[in-house]
């Protein structure tokens, strides 16, 4: 097998672009990836300070790195869930990362910031944990970037990730989601900063190769709190289907982005409130980050 750039022997078959490729054009392949959904979706410009939201995994790391070798200006933001040991690694792999780049980390602690850890937050609400930390994670992102002066925060999913949320959404026919689905989301208020997802046309089995060959150390383990969540189901789907024909999943997610997404998207505006309690936004008077934080002030 030989790499369809240079001609010597390859190291990676991506069977969905019917081509393979040795170390260094697969990272360049990788790179230029990530160069065109910046440029299609405008995601940042070269004179914007990007907030990488990371969590010591592969693609988030991936992200920051392709990011600090393009010369864009970032700074990451770990947010600190509280998993037990899970939290304790994923921090140290951020922080490792950060000192080996000379890039500056900021880190927020869920319990400081909500009184309680994803732990008790699950126990307390009585929800799957994946509700409460995706609440708090978007919650604290937005607030960050804000209060830091960011205007764009970039996460790490990847194409895996949108068409696993994207088959999720059809199975139901959410039709809100399915506005909101996009790599790049813009500002619809003063206070929302812009979220991009750079690694939205790259699989997670991309993603885990660039890393192996940059080596960048990251967090293997998954999540404690992921097993049984409806997205790894999907995820598991879209796989099979992938295995018997290559592509399937980036047919699936840049067809309903070129074609299917703007027979979704709203043509009302949601209104849009500051929270009387933190002064954020939200659609009603009070944010759903208070209420679960009175929530959890109550139970304890």
């Amino acid at each position: 097998m030989k790499c369809r750039k240079c001609g010597d022997r390859a190291v990676l078959e991506l069977r969905r672009h019917n081509a393979a490729f040795c170390a260094a054009d697969f990272v360049d392949f990788f790179r230029n990836q990530v160069r065109e959904a910046i440029r299609r979706y405008r995601m940042f410009e070269r004179d914007e300070h990007v907030l990488v939201a990371v969590s010591g995994g592969k693609d988030s790391l991936a992200l920051w790195d392709v990011l600090l070798e393009d010369g864009y200006r970032t700074s990451g933001l770990y947010l600190d869930l509280g998993i037990f040991d899970y939290s304790v690694e994923s921090h140290a792999k951020c922080e490792a990362f950060a000192a080996a780049h000379g890039a500056e980390l900021i880190v927020v602690r869920v319990t400081e910031e909500i009184g309680a850890p994803i732990p008790v937050i699950k126990d307390v609400t009585r929800r799957p944990p994946c509700s409460g930390c995706g609440l708090s994670k978007r919650y604290l992102m937005n607030r960050v970037a804000l209060e830091r002066g960011f205007s764009v925060v970039a996460t790490g999913h990847n194409l895996d990730d949108e068409a696993a949320t994207l088959f999720g959404s059809v199975m139901h026919w959410q039709t809100e989601a399915l506005s909101r689905q996009s790599p790049a989301l813009a500002s619809t208020h003063p206070k929302l900063v812009r979220r991009v997802k750079p690694l939205y046309r790259l699989s997670e089995r991309e993603t885990a190769a660039y890393a192996f060959l940059r080596a960048i150390d990251y967090i293997v383990d998954e999540c404690p709190f992921a097993k049984g969540a409806t997205s790894i189901a999907h995820k598991e789907t879209l796989n099979r289907m992938e295995d018997a024909s290559p592509g399937a999943k980036h047919n699936f997610l840049l067809g309903f982005l070129d074609r299917a997404r703007p027979a979704f998207e709203r043509v009302d505006a949601v209104p849009l409130n500051e929270c009387a309690r933190c002064g954020q936004v939200t659609t009603g008077t009070v944010c759903a980050f208070c209420k679960l934080a009175e929530r959890v002030k109550r139970a304890g």
